[in-house]
């Protein structure tokens, strides 16, 4: 199965309570057709004493960020589109444990260089001028009457005084 057909057959469910277990998220959208996995992503793993995110440490100093056994939410893949788009439609806004999910389409998950946190800038990433139609004169662009950096102060003249204007 290509990944793109993966996607959509995957549903997301959002807003799950934290008794909800892969057991029972199975259990709850059997009705729909036939799953093929269920996850539930737990809680990123981070050290305690530092405040920025640890891969190459021991795994003694990591711990979990909470107790939580997931994060609230979770992927159903279904083995049809179909069957993804059913559950959707049925299962979207319903109550679970005492909480009304949210049911969507999975979206594609974002590159690594795309992602919150990134030590890139948007704007310095790859295909972002292009994407965004950007050209290296856009952000320094001279006056074109006179060749000069338009004057960010002009047609300020007069503010410097504070109080009412006699007319």
């Amino acid at each position: 199965m290509s990944d793109q057909t993966r996607q959509k057959a995957t549903v997301f469910v959002g807003g799950l309570s934290n008794e909800v277990t892969p057991h029972t998220l199975h259990d709850a959208f059997i009705p729909f057709g036939e799953i093929v996995d269920v996850s539930l992503p737990k809680p990123e793993l981070y050290n305690p004493i530092h405040s920025f995110h640890v891969q190459a440490q021991a795994n003694t100093e990591l711990r979990a960020s909470s107790k939580d056994p997931h994060r609230g939410f979770g992927y159903v893949e279904f083995s049809l589109a179909e069957d993804a788009r059913e559950a959707i439609d049925n299962m979207d806004q319903a109550e679970l444990y005492g909480r009304v999910i949210k049911c969507n389409q999975a979206k594609p998950q974002k590159d690594a260089s795309e992602r919150l946190g990134s030590r890139t800038a948007v704007w310095e990433q790859e295909g972002y001028a292009t994407k965004y139609n950007v050209t290296d004169g856009d952000q320094n662009a001279p006056d074109e009457q006179n060749g000069k950096p338009e004057d960010p102060m002009q047609g300020l003249e007069g503010l410097d005084v504070a109080g009412p204007r006699l007319q």
